[in-house]
């Protein structure tokens, strides 16, 4: 099964960013750093070149922290400068900010040594949707500039911002690519809320996040929901989920559809713990 969800206004902001692209000094790739790779476009590396790249795992406070600092090691040892942001976190908005001066000085320099005057530092910030890039742009500009939503798809359309007077930051919509090869991938992209609700089955995408916990994660299940994992029967997870959190039909019987809900908001709050779903072979 291959999952396709690619909006009309997606494919014209992927020609932007083609347009845009030699504006720009420098792009600040955004991941999530529960899914580093799944939440990479790759049709956008394909658009982006040899340019130089920002790479940001964020919603850091999610993630397994150190899983987070072997893909920060990962991104890094392919050439790109990354770090993992929390925007709840002043420090790490001061990181990043400081991160992109040191890309921007590198450009001026080599323009000083032209004889031509410095300008402002131009970043392109692109993501796939959801990924918190609004969130991160109004934190580092430290105002309301970009509309921020939880559902993916909220900004369409590009704008310049400027931040503090250090550089321009060219704000892009999110953008998926046209179908996910691999169908664990789209899973991922779903369980994090990347992709729309409606276009797989919920209880679908809960079921592979509860497999995909036990295997890695068995203690955070245990502890959150007192399940018996030696139980191999999925239903009968969701019958103990449902019961304990009172997602209940007339007649006792568990509503499916809510306990979804239950434990895919447990997930993407963080609730459950801190996990992280893309591993590094190592």
């Amino acid at each position: 099964m291959q999952i396709q969800w690619y909006p009309g206004h997606m494919a014209k902001a992927k020609r932007e960013v083609q347009e845009k692209l030699k504006l720009v000094d420098f792009v600040i790739e955004l991941v999530d750093a529960r899914t580093p790779i799944s939440s990479q476009n790759p049709m956008l590396q394909e658009i982006l070149g040899e340019k130089q790249k920002l790479v940001v795992l964020m919603k850091s406070d999610l993630a397994d922290p150190k899983i987070t600092e072997q893909w920060v090691n990962h991104f890094e040892e392919e050439g790109n400068i990354a770090l993992s942001v929390d925007v709840n976190q002043k420090k790490d908005i001061e990181e990043l900010i400081h991160k992109a001066k040191e890309l921007g000085q590198g450009v001026n320099d080599k323009r000083a040594s032209k004889g031509v005057a410095p300008r402002a530092i131009r970043a392109m910030i692109i993501g796939i949707p959801n990924v918190g890039k609004s969130t991160l742009i109004n934190r580092l500009a430290n105002k309301k500039r970009a509309e921020v939503g939880d559902k993916p798809g909220v900004t369409k359309k590009q704008q310049w911002i400027k931040i503090r007077g250090e550089f321009e930051l060219l704000d892009t919509p999110g953008i998926l690519w046209p179908k996910f090869e691999e169908e664990e991938v789209g899973y991922k992209l779903a369980t994090t809320g990347s992709i729309k609700d409606t276009i797989l089955h919920l209880d679908e995408v809960v079921v592979f996040l509860l497999k995909f916990l036990k295997e890695h994660y068995p203690t955070l299940l245990e502890e959150r929901y007192g399940l018996d994992l030696s139980e191999e029967d999925v239903v009968t997870w969701f019958d103990v989920i449902g019961k304990k959190r009172g997602c209940l039909q007339a007649g006792g019987v568990v509503d499916y559809e809510k306990t979804s809900d239950v434990i895919l908001r447990d997930f993407r709050s963080g609730k459950l713990g801190r996990i992280t779903m893309d591993r590094l072979h190592v």
